[in-house]
C-alpha cells in the first residue's frame, strides 16, 4: 500500500510503498476513505513532541481516519467486515495518511450515519479534544461561563457547540472575518482579538480552553473566578500529564520546570491550570456520534485535498488560517 512517511524530522513527508500493516488479535484493518489533518501532525513531523512521543524514523504520519473495516482480529468484538468507522488512532500507532491501517478496536467508533466519510474523517481528534476538555476534565455544568480561544479553529468549532449543549454561557475569540460565522455556531459573546482585548471584557469565568499558550494563556488566568480552571491544549505540559502518560521520572521534572511559570501564576490568582493532551477513545467517540446524529454537533470542513497533495494540506494547516478542518480525500 502507499503511505506518507516522515523520513527525517523537520522534512516534508514522502509517499512510498510499504507493506500492509499486520492485524493483531484486537485490531481491525480499515481501508481509509478520508483522513483529517491536524496541527499535531505538523508538530509530530517537526519533532516538537519528540521528548514525549519519540517516534523512530521512518514512520507513517496521520491521526484521524474514516473508512471501512476490511479485516478483524481474532478477539475483536465491536466491529465486523464492512462496518463504516471513524477514529483517532492511539499514539505510537499513527499512520492514517495511508491507504489502510491496522487500529485497535477500542480507538474506533461507528461512523455517524448523518456524516459523509469526508465529514467523519474531519471529526475525531478535535471532537475528542473538546469532549475531554469540557466533559471529562472541566465537568461543565449548566450556568458555567466558558471562554474558548480560537473559536474558528478545529477544536474551537466543536468546543463552542459542545459547551452550549452542556448549558454554558460561551465566549470565544476569533479574527475579524470570522466574528459573525463563529457567532452562528452558538457563541454568546464573540471577541475580535484584532480589535478587542478579551481580558478587559471578561471576568468571573469558570473555565478557559486555550489553544494559544504564551501571553494568551497568562491573560486567561486573570479572567477566571477563584477556583476556576484554565485548560491548555497547546502547553506547557505539567507533571500530572507526565504521570498520566507514565513517562520516565526525568521527564516528570522537565514537565514541572516547563509549566512552573504558569502554575505559579495560577496559584497567585487562586485558579488552576491543567494541560490536556487528548487521547484516543472509541468510547468517547460513541458519545460524540450520538450528538452528531442528533444534530447537536456539526463538523466544519474548510477544504479537502487529494491523497497526492498531503504535503500541501500540512502546509495549509501549518499556516494557522484554517476555518474548521482540512481533510485528505483518498479517492
Amino acid at each position: 500500500m502507499k503511505a506518507y512517511l516522515v523520513q527525517k524530522y523537520k522534512r516534508q513527508i514522502e509517499a512510498v510503498e510499504i507493506a500492509d500493516p499486520p492485524v493483531g488479535d484486537h485490531d481491525v484493518r480499515v481501508k481509509i476513505d478520508a483522513a483529517g489533518v491536524n496541527l499535531l501532525d505538523v508538530k509530530i513531523r517537526d519533532g516538537v513532541f519528540k521528548p514525549l512521543l519519540p517516534y523512530k524514523t521512518p514512520f507513517a504520519l496521520g491521526h484521524d481516519l474514516a473508512g471501512v473495516v476490511t479485516e478483524v482480529g481474532s478477539a475483536v468484538t465491536r466491529f465486523k467486515v464492512g462496518d463504516e468507522v471513524y477514529g483517532r488512532v492511539r499514539d505510537h500507532r499513527i499512520g492514517t495518511f495511508a491507504q489502510s491501517i491496522a487500529a485497535h478496536e477500542d480507538d474506533l467508533a461507528t461512523k455517524p450515519t448523518s456524516l459523509s466519510m469526508l465529514e467523519a474523517g474531519a471529526a475525531p481528534l478535535v471532537a475528542l479534544t473538546a469532549w475531554q476538555a469540557l466533559v471529562e476534565l472541566a465537568d461543565v455544568q449548566p450556568g458555567d461561563k466558558v471562554l474558548i480561544h480560537a473559536g474558528s479553529g478545529g477544536v474551537g468549532t466543536y468546543a463552542i457547540q459542545l459547551a452550549k449543549h452542556l448549558g454554558a454561557t460561551v465566549a470565544t475569540t476569533t479574527g475579524t472575518s470570522n466574528v459573525e460565522w463563529v457567532g452562528d455556531l452558538g457563541a454568546d459573546l464573540v471577541i475580535d482579538y484584532r480589535r478587542q482585548d478579551f481580558e478587559a471584557l471578561l471576568s468571573d469565568y469558570d473555565i478557559v480552553v486555550d489553544s494559544q499558550s504564551g501571553d494568551t494563556l497568562a491573560k486567561s488566568l486573570r479572567v477566571l473566578k477563584p477556583g476556576g480552571l484554565a485548560i491548555g491544549i497547546a502547553g506547557p505540559p505539567d507533571r500530572e500529564f507526565a504521570r498520566r502518560q507514565s513517562l520516565a521520572r526525568p521527564l516528570h521534572l522537565l514537565m514541572s520546570v516547563l509549566s512552573f511559570k504558569i502554575r505559579r501564576a495560577a496559584r497567585r490568582q487562586g485558579v488552576r491550570y491543567s494541560f490536556l493532551f487528548m487521547r484516543a477513545s472509541g468510547a468517547h467517540l460513541e458519545e460524540i456520534t450520538k450528538l452528531i446524529d442528533a444534530g447537536v454537533l456539526r463538523p466544519i470542513v474548510e477544504r479537502t485535498y487529494p491523497f497526492a497533495d498531503v504535503a500541501l494540506a500540512l502546509d495549509h494547516v501549518e499556516g494557522g488560517r484554517a476555518k474548521g478542518k482540512v481533510v485528505i480525500e483518498m479517492n
